[in-house]
């Protein structure tokens, strides 16, 4: 996959010259644009062999552009806050939104590389593991390209020899000599190991939606306009929009022959009296701090998701949770329509942010199922887009779980008789009032197609490390008590 990247291009200094200034001016106006039509973004990934111009090309960019429209983001080694979190958000947060130009130096790529050579020069042998973060990382690609990104993987080459002429034209020299360290070195000598390892994971991310270019970096002029033209014809991409037709995904069959579902098949009748529940409540809270509390935490994170249709009690059952646990430990995060911020980022990037660390929790009043939910229902994105986002939304909660993360996933399911019932009452209550709206009425006339909704959710995305609980809670004191009880349960099991 190399060769082609080993057979010395060269530009001369004359004809950079000539080129340069066009490239230059092209690239402005095409940025401009970009950011006038909100179209993109466009998403850079600088990976490529140490000591060939990665760095130079990152200043290049930034020099020949506009900056104050580029984020750009070096990766070194993960912070300890960045370690507490699943390896890709850190490169969430640094996204770019619509309009703008992001550069990742070091992305996504580095670590699993990086970890699959180390793995192998100790005798190990770690395959499985490096599939699987390959797998996951062209599904990331995936959906950003799905989510109207433009992404340009850039690999700048050097072959054996001019890696090591290279670097010692920078070691010798007192104003290059820093940005030469030890590990460049050391992946030097381990050189073919490092090679080998790289062509795999490059033929197995080079894909339609985000090929890899891959440039000769030993010659500044060529390796300067051949990343530049690159770059303008990613950017004209972006402009245009996507150029593929995108196939309409089949829908899911309307309903079952016999019309069940997991909702009107759910048991109403549970309920408590107040004595038993007051006992129970208290019990479970007590149980629910022990845990909260437990060394054992330290070194996992607890995200709680609350699902349910209106009025069906969401946030009085979190009230009860969080009157269990240190204020300290946890954050409750509201879910309502994106902001102008949200909405300029892939669905997934405002959920990403609240990834908790280690040692804490996050509780979602809705969530990313918004998608599959309100957004399928009101048609506020297209089929194809939540019929994909199943897969999307089962891929990130198994990167929370892998990463020690605890999901634990809730549907308050209600009757339509007991929530038109509480719709009345909160219309009567004037401290109830705020909690009624028109939008409750008029998603209430939807209920056939919010419980299909539903149940396509919970029977596509209830995974064995993030199930669904289905709590039928038109009794509110037997729906927190069971939330409770399974909380504490799935806990004590996952520590």
């Amino acid at each position: 996959m190399f060769e082609s990247a080993e057979i010395g291009h060269k530009i001369k200094k004359t004809e950079f010259d000539r080129r340069e200034p066009l490239l230059r001016q092209a690239l402005l106006e095409a940025q401009y644009a970009l950011l006038k039509q909100d179209k993109g973004p466009v998403i850079i990934l600088v990976n490529g062999v140490d000591g060939a111009g990665k760095g130079e090309t990152v200043n290049l960019f930034n020099e020949w552009m506009d900056p104050r429209h580029i984020h750009t983001h070096a990766f070194g080694a993960a912070t300890d806050a960045e370690r507490d979190r699943p390896d890709m958000w850190r490169f969430w947060q640094a996204l770019p939104p619509r309009g703008r130009i992001g550069i990742l130096f070091g992305s996504w790529y580095t670590d699993p590389i990086l970890q699959r050579v180390m793995t192998t020069l100790r005798g190990k042998n770690n395959s499985a593991e490096f599939e699987k973060r390959l797998a996951r990382i062209r599904d990331h690609e995936r959906m950003l390209v799905a989510e109207g990104a433009t992404i340009l993987k850039l690999w700048f080459h050097l072959s054996k020899d001019a890696q090591g002429t290279r670097l010692d034209a920078l070691s010798v020299s007192k104003k290059t000599a820093w940005r030469v360290t030890k590990d460049d070195w050391r992946r030097y000598k381990h050189y073919d190991e490092f090679i080998k390892v790289c062509e795999l994971a490059l033929r197995e991310t080079s894909t339609g939606e985000a090929p890899w270019h891959i440039i000769e970096g030993s010659n500044h002029a060529y390796r300067s306009l051949a990343s530049g033209n690159l770059l303008l014809h990613a950017l004209g991409r972006a402009l245009k929009g996507p150029t593929a037709v995108r196939t309409p995904a089949e829908p899911l069959p309307e309903r079952s022959l016999d019309k069940l579902s997991v909702l009107n098949t759910a048991d109403y009748t549970r309920s408590l009296d107040r004595m038993t529940y007051e006992r129970r409540l208290t019990q479970l809270q007590g149980e629910l701090n022990l845990l909260a509390r437990s060394k054992r935490v330290k070194d996992r994170s607890l995200v709680l998701v609350f699902e349910g249709m209106d009025a069906a009690g969401k946030g009085s059952t979190i009230r009860r949770v969080t009157g269990a646990i240190d204020a300290r430990f946890y954050r409750v995060v509201p879910v309502g329509a994106p902001t102008d911020e949200e909405s300029a980022q892939p669905y997934l990037w405002r959920f990403w942010r609240q990834i908790p660390g280690h040692g804490h929790a996050v509780i979602f009043d809705r969530s990313w199922y918004g998608r599959v939910l309100v957004e399928r229902v009101e048609k506020f994105c297209a089929v194809a887009d939540w019929m994909r986002a199943y897969h999307e939304i089962n891929e990130f909660e198994d990167t929370l779980t892998d990463s020690g993360a605890i999901v634990i996933k809730f549907w308050l399911a209600i009757s339509p008789a007991e929530q038109l019932k509480r719709f009345k009452l909160r219309e009567k209550t004037p401290h109830k009032n705020f909690k009624i709206t028109p939008d409750d009425w008029r998603n209430r006339k939807k209920w056939p197609a919010y419980e299909l909704a539903v149940s396509d959710m919970i029977d596509r995305t209830s995974s064995e490390n993030a199930p669904w609980n289905v709590i039928t809670s038109d009794d509110k004191l037997w729906s927190r008590v069971e939330v409770l009880k399974r909380m504490c349960e799935t806990i004590e099991k996952a520590l």
